[in-house]
């Protein structure tokens, strides 16, 4: 282990471990595939990090991570750190910064599994027979075993002499498990995905993204909007900004992924990303436990809902303020006794998008918005319980809208440290005479789409305008936290 007293040098470093280690293993790969065995087997290992920490920390009591409380080993493993740069630099930085230690890099005793170490093209070109690839585990470490979990996420810890705490929230393992996942749901790469995210469960809502992202890059920018951005991806094309105009790159997936992705690129990553997520509680906690290991800055939900009050009409907006957790999916993480707070600064955000957008301000916003619980259901034809069960399971929560993605991804935000936010459209009132119907559907699509998406994305540009330490949350952190966010 080297020590480090500057987090680009330390960075620097980890960047070297891992393509040395990576290297090795595709040298390996490529040998094995060639001559069908090998003389031993190979291995390669992540980087690591530790920290000794020996005194207590004098930090900013706003602070919500970048520090340790107690003192103790901490480490944690790292990879695909060239990709992750940013983020590396940032914690590493406020680790030597708040606890006036150095920081310390070399290689860990956890390998690397050889799949995690190329990439699809890199697999592809091998052509690896079948029989090459069921014997794979014979001579190379292959995912799965320990560290592949959310021990950390889910578990309380205290850090001893014996044993270290970690640094961060997600193993090396979990991390590439991860990464993996990403680029085969959402048929884009992990590292075009942007700090900012929407999840939708509409295509309509990804097409017209589409549009307004085509329309920013070719106009440097439409007065609604006022970041500049540098490139448009699909799982499709990719659209860049040059010196000589707007370059169109095609790149045919082959298929339809099951959650396609686009992604509205800033310089590090301090752009927007929107996920067609599909329906239903499953979809939300699996795409929101891949994209957690990235560490965004922020996510949204911005999707359709049944209005629950009288005094609601189509078209409305719901901005939650808290949620019933009825889809249960993450019951067994997260138990329904812990609260799922709201965060001011999503809050925040959103009201000052709405009123940019519609131009109501104050008392106004009344008008078309109302805050108030979301109840999220994993049972799509919730309606037909009953009256008497709905009164009783339903209202006595007082929850003014019911979806079946917004608690999941709050809870998982919550679970994950990661700030979240959930802003609805309401498209219609199964309990007021005024169901779903196709062509009413359509209208109210036409009309509000557009509006709703704008505000969405308005509100990530005030998030994004925000200096990143004041938006993550003390709200998200426990008394015994990694120090990396």
């Amino acid at each position: 282990m080297q020590s480090f007293t500057q987090a680009r040098t330390a960075v620097d470093e980890l960047i070297r471990i891992y393509a040395e280690q990576t290297a090795h293993l595709k040298t390996q790969l490529r040998d094995y595939v060639h001559a069908g065995t090998l003389p031993q087997k190979a291995r390669g290992f992540y980087p690591e990090i530790r920290i000794q920490v020996e005194g207590a920390a004098q930090i900013d009591p706003r602070s919500s991570f970048g520090f340790v409380m107690e003192t103790g080993h901490y480490s944690t493993t790292v990879t695909r750190p060239e990709m992750l740069k940013d983020y590396y630099l940032e914690q590493i930085g406020l680790i030597i910064e708040n606890m006036n230690v150095p920081v310390q890099v070399g290689i860990s005793t956890t390998p690397i599994p050889v799949l995690y170490a190329l990439s699809d093209e890199e697999l592809r070109a091998l052509a690896m027979t079948p029989d090459a690839r069921d014997r794979l585990p014979n001579y190379f470490d292959v995912p799965g075993g320990e560290n592949f979990d959310d021990a950390i996420v889910d578990d309380c810890w205290l850090p001893t002499l014996e044993r270290p705490g970690p640094l961060a929230l997600f193993t090396a393992p979990r991390t590439d498990y991860s990464l993996v996942r990403l680029k085969h749901y959402t048929g884009t790469p992990a590292i075009d995905f942007q700090d900012f995210v929407i999840f939708t469960n509409y295509r309509f809502y990804m097409e017209q993204f589409e549009l307004l992202a085509q329309e920013i890059l070719q106009s440097r920018g439409p007065d609604e909007l006022q970041l500049s951005y540098d490139a448009f991806i699909t799982p499709d094309y990719r659209l860049e900004m040059t010196p000589g105009g707007v370059r169109r790159t095609d790149h045919p997936l082959g298929r339809e992924p099951q959650m396609p992705t686009y992604h509205l690129k800033r310089a590090g990553h301090k752009g927007i990303t929107i996920v067609n997520i599909g329906v239903g509680p499953s979809n939300a906690k699996t795409m929101t436990d891949h994209i957690a290991v990235l560490r965004p800055d922020a996510w949204i939900m911005l999707g359709h809902c049944g209005g629950l009050a009288n005094t609601q009409r189509i078209g409305d907006y719901v901005l939650a303020h808290t949620y019933v957790r009825d889809d249960r999916i993450l019951d067994d993480k997260l138990p329904l006794h812990v609260p799922i707070p709201t965060l001011a600064e999503m809050e925040i955000a959103i009201k000052g998008a709405i009123a940019e957008v519609t131009g109501k301000q104050n008392y106004e916003l009344k008008q078309l918005v109302r805050t108030g619980a979301v109840l999220t259901t994993a049972d799509r034809n919730w309606e037909i319980e009953g009256h008497e069960q709905i009164r009783f399971n339903h209202h006595q929560t007082r929850a003014i809208a019911v979806d079946m993605e917004s608690a999941t991804i709050a809870a998982n935000g919550f679970r994950y440290r990661v700030p979240y936010a959930t802003f609805l459209c309401v498209s219609d009132m199964p309990l007021h005479g005024l169901p779903k119907m196709p062509g009413m559907a359509d209208q109210f699509y036409e009309t509000q789409r557009d509006q709703h998406l704008l505000i969405g994305l308005r509100a990530m540009e005030k998030l994004i305008a925000e200096d990143q330490r004041r938006l993550h949350s003390r709200k998200l952190r426990g008394p015994y936290e990694p120090a990396f966010r």
